[in-house]
Protein backbone atom coordinates (compact mmCIF):
# COMPACT_ATOMS: atom_id res chain seq x y z
CA UNK A 1 0.00 0.00 0.00
CA UNK A 2 1.19 3.51 -0.90
CA UNK A 3 1.85 5.74 1.77
CA UNK A 4 -0.50 9.17 2.21
CA UNK A 5 1.72 12.16 0.99
CA UNK A 6 1.14 15.92 2.11
CA UNK A 7 2.66 18.35 0.24
CA UNK A 8 3.46 21.53 2.41
CA UNK A 9 4.14 24.63 0.88
CA UNK A 10 5.22 27.30 3.21
CA UNK A 11 4.49 31.17 1.26
CA UNK A 12 5.13 34.73 1.42
CA UNK A 13 4.07 37.63 -0.69
CA UNK A 14 3.65 35.06 -3.50
CA UNK A 15 0.39 35.66 -4.37
CA UNK A 16 1.04 36.16 -8.10
CA UNK A 17 2.45 33.05 -8.47
CA UNK A 18 1.24 30.72 -5.87
CA UNK A 19 -1.84 29.32 -7.89
CA UNK A 20 0.48 27.38 -9.89
CA UNK A 21 2.43 25.81 -7.58
CA UNK A 22 -1.13 24.76 -5.92
CA UNK A 23 -2.19 23.64 -8.66
CA UNK A 24 0.81 21.81 -10.04
CA UNK A 25 0.52 19.90 -6.03
CA UNK A 26 -2.91 19.08 -6.93
CA UNK A 27 -2.57 17.89 -10.00
CA UNK A 28 -0.12 15.28 -8.66
CA UNK A 29 -0.63 11.79 -9.74
CA UNK A 30 -0.64 9.99 -6.26
CA UNK A 31 -4.32 9.97 -5.32
CA UNK A 32 -3.28 10.39 -1.34
CA UNK A 33 -2.03 13.73 -1.67
CA UNK A 34 -2.98 16.72 0.16
CA UNK A 35 -1.65 19.78 -0.52
CA UNK A 36 -1.43 21.86 2.79
CA UNK A 37 0.03 25.90 2.54
CA UNK A 38 1.31 27.65 5.01
CA UNK A 39 0.96 31.41 4.76
CA UNK A 40 3.48 32.90 6.69
CA UNK A 41 1.96 36.15 7.61
CA UNK A 42 1.23 37.39 3.94
CA UNK A 43 0.42 41.16 3.47
CA UNK A 44 -0.22 40.64 0.12
CA UNK A 45 -3.88 38.62 -1.73
CA UNK A 46 -2.40 35.41 -0.61
CA UNK A 47 -5.08 35.17 1.82
CA UNK A 48 -8.09 35.60 -1.22
CA UNK A 49 -6.06 33.06 -3.13
CA UNK A 50 -5.93 30.04 -0.26
CA UNK A 51 -9.91 31.15 -0.17
CA UNK A 52 -9.91 30.30 -3.66
CA UNK A 53 -9.72 26.70 -3.08
CA UNK A 54 -11.26 26.24 0.65
CA UNK A 55 -13.74 23.64 -1.29
CA UNK A 56 -11.36 21.54 -2.29
CA UNK A 57 -11.44 18.21 -0.45
CA UNK A 58 -7.38 17.75 -0.66
CA UNK A 59 -6.33 21.09 -0.08
CA UNK A 60 -5.49 22.84 3.80
CA UNK A 61 -4.75 26.65 3.66
CA UNK A 62 -3.33 28.04 6.74
CA UNK A 63 -2.56 31.35 7.56
CA UNK A 64 0.10 31.92 10.53
CA UNK A 65 -0.85 35.83 12.78
CA UNK A 66 2.98 37.22 12.21
CA UNK A 67 5.81 36.27 9.80
CA UNK A 68 7.91 33.43 11.71
CA UNK A 69 10.43 32.53 8.95
CA UNK A 70 9.73 29.57 6.23
CA UNK A 71 12.02 26.86 8.99
CA UNK A 72 8.88 27.22 11.47
CA UNK A 73 6.32 27.57 8.53
CA UNK A 74 7.40 23.90 7.13
CA UNK A 75 7.38 23.08 10.85
CA UNK A 76 4.13 24.04 11.25
CA UNK A 77 3.27 21.79 8.32
CA UNK A 78 4.69 18.77 9.98
CA UNK A 79 2.82 19.48 12.90
CA UNK A 80 -0.16 20.05 10.83
CA UNK A 81 -0.32 16.51 8.80
CA UNK A 82 -1.67 13.43 9.29
CA UNK A 83 0.08 11.51 6.43
CA UNK A 84 2.30 8.67 6.22
CA UNK A 85 5.21 10.95 4.15
CA UNK A 86 5.75 14.72 3.98
CA UNK A 87 7.12 16.99 1.01
CA UNK A 88 7.85 20.72 0.95
CA UNK A 89 7.19 22.76 -2.39
CA UNK A 90 8.42 26.42 -2.58
CA UNK A 91 5.67 28.41 -4.15
CA UNK A 92 7.87 28.54 -7.46
CA UNK A 93 7.97 24.84 -8.06
CA UNK A 94 6.43 23.05 -10.68
CA UNK A 95 6.52 19.69 -9.80
CA UNK A 96 6.21 16.38 -12.37
CA UNK A 97 2.61 15.23 -12.20
CA UNK A 98 4.17 11.86 -11.41
CA UNK A 99 6.84 13.16 -8.63
CA UNK A 100 5.18 12.13 -5.29
CA UNK A 101 4.03 8.87 -6.93
CA UNK A 102 7.23 7.86 -7.63
CA UNK A 103 8.61 8.75 -4.27
CA UNK A 104 6.07 7.27 -2.59
CA UNK A 105 6.78 4.28 -4.34
CA UNK A 106 10.31 4.14 -3.14
CA UNK A 107 9.27 5.30 0.87
CA UNK A 108 6.68 2.20 0.67
CA UNK A 109 9.00 -0.47 -1.02
CA UNK A 110 9.44 -3.09 2.01
CA UNK A 111 11.54 -5.15 0.00
CA UNK A 112 14.77 -2.59 0.34
CA UNK A 113 17.61 -4.83 1.61
CA UNK A 114 20.95 -3.87 3.55
CA UNK A 115 23.28 -5.39 1.29
CA UNK A 116 26.58 -7.13 2.73
CA UNK A 117 29.14 -5.38 -0.11
CA UNK A 118 28.55 -2.31 2.05
CA UNK A 119 29.22 -1.48 5.73
CA UNK A 120 25.97 -0.71 7.16
CA UNK A 121 27.31 -0.78 10.45
CA UNK A 122 28.37 2.83 10.01
CA UNK A 123 24.64 3.34 9.83
CA UNK A 124 23.89 2.00 12.22
CA UNK A 125 22.62 -1.33 10.99
CA UNK A 126 22.89 -4.97 10.01
CA UNK A 127 23.49 -6.61 7.10
CA UNK A 128 20.86 -8.57 5.31
CA UNK A 129 18.04 -6.77 6.83
CA UNK A 130 15.26 -4.89 5.76
CA UNK A 131 16.03 -0.91 4.74
CA UNK A 132 12.83 1.90 5.46
CA UNK A 133 14.17 4.50 2.97
CA UNK A 134 14.17 7.96 5.28
CA UNK A 135 14.35 10.20 1.99
CA UNK A 136 13.50 10.46 -1.05
CA UNK A 137 15.23 13.41 -3.23
CA UNK A 138 15.22 13.92 -7.32
CA UNK A 139 17.37 15.62 -9.91
CA UNK A 140 15.40 18.82 -10.92
CA UNK A 141 15.69 22.15 -13.08
CA UNK A 142 16.72 25.38 -12.39
CA UNK A 143 15.12 28.11 -14.47
CA UNK A 144 17.05 31.95 -13.30
CA UNK A 145 15.72 34.94 -13.40
CA UNK A 146 17.69 35.81 -16.63
CA UNK A 147 16.17 32.76 -18.39
CA UNK A 148 19.42 30.22 -18.33
CA UNK A 149 18.15 26.11 -17.26
CA UNK A 150 20.14 24.58 -15.59
CA UNK A 151 19.99 20.98 -14.84
CA UNK A 152 21.02 19.50 -11.13
CA UNK A 153 21.76 16.05 -11.60
CA UNK A 154 24.88 15.65 -9.39
CA UNK A 155 23.91 13.44 -6.51
CA UNK A 156 28.15 13.49 -5.15
CA UNK A 157 26.42 17.15 -3.81
CA UNK A 158 24.14 15.60 -0.89
CA UNK A 159 27.67 15.17 1.15
CA UNK A 160 29.66 18.22 0.26
CA UNK A 161 29.46 19.60 3.97
CA UNK A 162 31.18 16.54 4.73
CA UNK A 163 33.46 15.95 1.94
CA UNK A 164 34.39 19.03 0.20
CA UNK A 165 37.59 17.81 -1.61
CA UNK A 166 34.96 15.54 -3.83
CA UNK A 167 33.14 18.41 -5.40
CA UNK A 168 35.89 19.81 -7.65
CA UNK A 169 33.90 18.92 -10.63
CA UNK A 170 30.57 20.27 -9.84
CA UNK A 171 30.80 23.25 -11.88
CA UNK A 172 29.03 25.82 -9.45
CA UNK A 173 29.75 24.67 -5.54
CA UNK A 174 27.17 24.31 -3.15
CA UNK A 175 24.04 21.88 -2.03
CA UNK A 176 22.34 21.50 -5.46
CA UNK A 177 20.45 18.34 -4.99
CA UNK A 178 16.86 19.68 -3.99
CA UNK A 179 16.79 18.52 -0.51
CA UNK A 180 13.63 21.09 0.34
CA UNK A 181 11.51 18.64 -2.42
CA UNK A 182 12.44 15.31 -0.69
CA UNK A 183 10.10 12.99 0.27
CA UNK A 184 10.43 12.24 4.36
CA UNK A 185 8.89 9.23 5.86
CA UNK A 186 7.03 10.23 9.03
CA UNK A 187 9.28 8.81 11.49
CA UNK A 188 12.64 10.86 10.47
CA UNK A 189 10.51 13.76 12.15
CA UNK A 190 9.81 11.08 14.84
CA UNK A 191 13.50 10.70 15.51
CA UNK A 192 15.69 13.89 14.70
CA UNK A 193 12.76 16.44 14.64
CA UNK A 194 12.00 19.47 12.35
CA UNK A 195 13.76 22.49 10.73
CA UNK A 196 16.36 24.47 12.61
CA UNK A 197 15.17 28.28 12.51
CA UNK A 198 17.80 29.81 9.67
CA UNK A 199 17.48 30.02 6.64
CA UNK A 200 20.46 27.19 5.82
CA UNK A 201 17.36 25.00 7.49
CA UNK A 202 17.41 22.52 3.92
CA UNK A 203 20.98 22.15 4.38
CA UNK A 204 21.20 21.82 8.16
CA UNK A 205 18.17 19.11 8.11
CA UNK A 206 19.84 17.25 5.01
CA UNK A 207 22.67 17.23 7.16
CA UNK A 208 21.37 15.83 10.04
CA UNK A 209 19.60 13.18 8.10
CA UNK A 210 23.18 12.19 7.36
CA UNK A 211 25.04 12.05 10.31
CA UNK A 212 22.10 9.76 11.82
CA UNK A 213 22.55 7.30 9.16
CA UNK A 214 18.81 7.82 7.53
CA UNK A 215 18.61 5.88 4.12
CA UNK A 216 18.56 8.12 1.55
CA UNK A 217 17.46 7.74 -2.08
CA UNK A 218 17.67 9.84 -5.46
CA UNK A 219 15.50 9.62 -8.31
CA UNK A 220 17.95 10.58 -10.64
CA UNK A 221 15.34 12.03 -13.25
CA UNK A 222 14.54 15.77 -13.79
CA UNK A 223 10.96 15.99 -11.50
CA UNK A 224 11.05 19.35 -10.82
CA UNK A 225 11.01 22.65 -12.52
CA UNK A 226 12.41 25.35 -9.56
CA UNK A 227 11.76 28.86 -11.32
CA UNK A 228 13.37 31.56 -9.06
CA UNK A 229 12.69 35.17 -9.60
CA UNK A 230 14.14 38.29 -8.29
CA UNK A 231 12.35 38.05 -5.21
CA UNK A 232 13.58 33.98 -4.05
CA UNK A 233 15.66 33.51 -1.05
CA UNK A 234 18.64 33.18 -2.81
CA UNK A 235 18.14 36.03 -5.12
CA UNK A 236 17.96 38.95 -2.75
CA UNK A 237 20.49 40.80 -1.34
CA UNK A 238 19.68 40.18 2.03
CA UNK A 239 19.86 36.24 1.97
CA UNK A 240 21.85 34.89 -0.97
CA UNK A 241 24.17 32.52 -1.11
CA UNK A 242 27.06 35.60 -0.17
CA UNK A 243 25.06 37.33 2.49
CA UNK A 244 26.00 37.93 6.12
CA UNK A 245 23.12 36.21 7.53
CA UNK A 246 23.27 33.60 5.43
CA UNK A 247 27.20 33.37 5.80
CA UNK A 248 26.76 32.97 9.29
CA UNK A 249 24.01 30.47 9.29
CA UNK A 250 26.27 28.08 6.91
CA UNK A 251 29.02 28.59 9.20
CA UNK A 252 26.89 27.48 12.44
CA UNK A 253 25.70 24.13 9.85
CA UNK A 254 29.41 23.04 9.43
CA UNK A 255 30.25 23.77 12.97
CA UNK A 256 27.50 21.31 13.71
CA UNK A 257 29.58 18.68 11.27
CA UNK A 258 32.46 19.22 13.02
CA UNK A 259 30.69 18.22 16.01
CA UNK A 260 29.76 14.99 14.80
CA UNK A 261 32.88 14.39 13.11
CA UNK A 262 34.64 14.08 16.64
CA UNK A 263 31.65 13.04 18.47
CA UNK A 264 29.34 11.17 16.22
CA UNK A 265 26.53 12.38 18.17
CA UNK A 266 23.43 13.96 16.62
CA UNK A 267 21.05 16.23 18.36
CA UNK A 268 17.59 16.21 17.09
CA UNK A 269 15.80 19.39 16.40
CA UNK A 270 12.62 19.25 18.28
CA UNK A 271 10.32 21.62 17.24
CA UNK A 272 9.04 24.23 19.03
CA UNK A 273 5.63 26.38 18.37
CA UNK A 274 4.81 27.80 21.22
CA UNK A 275 5.06 31.49 19.99
CA UNK A 276 3.20 30.27 16.58
CA UNK A 277 -0.67 31.23 16.11
CA UNK A 278 -3.07 30.38 13.45
CA UNK A 279 -5.41 33.23 12.53
CA UNK A 280 -7.11 30.85 9.80
CA UNK A 281 -7.55 27.40 8.84
CA UNK A 282 -9.23 25.99 5.92
CA UNK A 283 -10.63 22.22 6.05
CA UNK A 284 -9.47 21.41 9.76
CA UNK A 285 -10.50 17.98 9.16
CA UNK A 286 -7.58 17.12 7.57
CA UNK A 287 -5.29 18.23 10.17
CA UNK A 288 -4.22 16.82 13.30
CA UNK A 289 -6.45 18.07 15.95
CA UNK A 290 -4.75 18.01 18.98
CA UNK A 291 -1.93 20.16 16.78
CA UNK A 292 -4.74 22.51 15.22
CA UNK A 293 -6.15 23.20 18.87
CA UNK A 294 -2.73 24.01 20.39
CA UNK A 295 -2.04 26.05 17.88
CA UNK A 296 -5.21 28.09 17.80
CA UNK A 297 -4.46 28.15 21.22
CA UNK A 298 -0.93 29.23 21.34
CA UNK A 299 0.16 26.85 23.81
CA UNK A 300 1.58 23.49 21.36
CA UNK A 301 4.42 22.18 24.00
CA UNK A 302 7.92 21.50 22.68
CA UNK A 303 8.19 18.31 20.62
CA UNK A 304 10.29 16.02 18.14
CA UNK A 305 7.33 16.31 15.67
Amino acid sequence: MLPSVTIVIPTFNRASILPQAIDAALGQSHPATTVLVVDDGSTDATGEVLRGYADHPRFVGVSLARNVGTAQAKNVGIALSTSDAVTFHDSDDIPHRDKVLRQARVIGNENIGAHPCLNWRLAGREPDTRIQVGGVFTHHELILPDGERVEIRRTLSLVDDFFPNLQMAAGVPGDWTHVNSGLFHRSVFDRLGGFSDCIEEDREFRNRLIMAGEVLWVIPELLLTKIETPDSLTQQGATDYDSPRRKADRLRVWDAVGRWFETREVEPCPIDLSQVRLSSCTNPGLCDPAALGELRGGAIAERVA
